[in-house]
């Protein structure tokens, strides 16, 4: 029968961050977290969020942590589009899109927070899988349409550069677009550059 700990090590192998409610059928897994912490075979990267010392950490880690640390958010924007291999912009903070103000954050780490309700908010979501976690990221259609919906916040350039490449590097097709461009209610600031990439 496997102990706490042997849970605690079974899902820290598999995820290269994770807290203390991924840990399945343990009600109270936190004081054998706190011993594992002290004698050093996990250790703790952020409010109850743990690691083990040597795990793999990828180019797209920091969006595991930033969404476990900020649950029901979504990858948006200039993460979205790095992460999508969209356009040649560098995040320097994780992107997150979330559909409440008043939800906590963890302000230990380069997030920044975008702000949407409705259909803006759940269309063009994808599930990926990264370092063991599930990740919600927006469909490269949606992040350029997103784009250019917060075009003030992130500039135009990049958001024209970003449907410049996506179309040309084939990450979306004109109906995928078009649908996304709807849900964000940006027909009359995209269409002039939208029919200039049709052409």
């Amino acid at each position: 029968m496997k102990t706490v700990r042997d849970k605690i090590m079974d899902i820290a192998e598999k995820k290269s961050l994770f807290r203390a409610q991924d840990i399945l059928d343990v009600k109270k897994p936190q004081t054998e977290l706190c011993r594992m912490v002290n004698d050093g075979t996990i250790i703790r990267v952020g409010w109850g969020l743990y690691s083990l010392p040597e795990a793999e950490i990828g180019e797209n880690h920091s969006l595991v942590e930033a969404i476990k640390l900020n649950n029901g958010g979504v990858i948006c924007l200039i993460s979205a589009l790095y992460f999508h291999k969209i356009g040649t912009q560098l995040p320097y903070e994780t992107w997150i899109m979330r559909h409440n103000r008043n939800l906590a954050s963890d302000k230990n780490h380069s997030v920044r927070f975008v702000y949407c309700t409705g259909d803006a908010f759940s269309y063009g979501i994808e599930k990926h899988i990264i370092e063991g976690t599930e990740v919600s990221i927006y469909s490269p259609a949606k992040t350029v349409a997103d784009c250019f919906k917060y075009r003030n916040k992130i500039g135009m350039d990049v958001a024209i550069e970003a449907l410049v490449d996506g179309w040309s590097s084939k990450k979306f097709s004109m109906d995928e677009l078009w649908a996304a461009v709807k849900v964000c209610r940006i027909t009359k600031i995209i269409q002039p550059y939208m029919e200039m990439i049709a052409k």
